[in-house]
């Protein structure tokens, strides 16, 4: 057995390392489909969300609480579909088995323990393996998920070229003066306040759907007991 950390095991890592399975490819695919259509028919997509998401709006006159009310509408659905589709349980196991790993192989690394850093090597690609499966089953409900956030950016970007008037377009940003339509690096700047919007809550929002999960669930298998 190759001595940890010597390019003879990084090599027999690498190898023993899971391939991404053939259905992530296929849901990447597909979210790229959805995508490609969404942008094609974005104005009629927009026009039809827009006779709910109207009320919201505010005839333009708040652009930026409407991105940020856009956001959180969005990132709630997604969460709670994922949240339902995803089995909480396993996903708490998988991070468990992982934290324990990552913490294991640091007092490994402080005390200079080469025997216990091989052990933790030769079990390292079942931990990856079993990180790989809970990244492939978040993919496989990727393109449900994108079903509900892709056209609501079809409907920001609506909102943001039919109702709000031209001189609300430019807001006060930390640096200054910026125009929401105009492009940041390869994107428009709604689409980067808007993600940014998101992300954060989309983060508490998932714990917070994963904790009721988990209880849920975790209640369910004490009663079948």
């Amino acid at each position: 057995m190759p001595n940890p950390g010597s390019p003879q095991q990084m090599k027999q890592m690498q190898q023993d390392m899971p391939q991404m399975p053939k259905g992530t490819m296929l849901s990447m695919l597909f979210v790229l489909l959805i995508m490609m259509v969404v942008m094609q028919f974005r104005e009629t997509i927009g026009g039809v969300l827009n006779c709910v998401f109207q009320y919201i709006a505010f005839n333009g006159s708040w652009p930026v609480l409407t991105l940020v009310m856009g956001g959180l509408i969005m990132i709630t659905l997604s969460t709670v579909v994922r949240g339902f589709l995803t089995n909480p349980i396993e996903q708490a196991k998988s991070q468990q088995l992982q934290s324990d790993f990552q913490k294991e192989m640091r007092e490994a690394k402080a005390e200079n323990n080469l025997f216990k850093m091989k052990k933790l090597q030769e079990a390292q690609p079942g931990i990856m393996a079993a990180s790989m499966k809970q990244s492939t089953d978040m993919m496989k409900y990727m393109p449900v998920t994108m079903v509900v956030v892709i056209p609501i950016y079809a409907w920001v970007w609506f909102f943001l070229n039919n109702t709000v008037p031209s001189d609300m377009l430019t807001i006060a940003m930390p640096w200054g003066m910026a125009d929401l339509m105009s492009n940041v690096w390869f994107m428009p700047l709604w689409i980067v306040i808007y993600t940014l919007i998101s992300l954060p809550i989309g983060q508490l929002e998932n714990r917070v759907v994963r904790y009721f999960m988990l209880k849920k669930r975790l209640k369910e298998l004490d009663e079948t007991a």
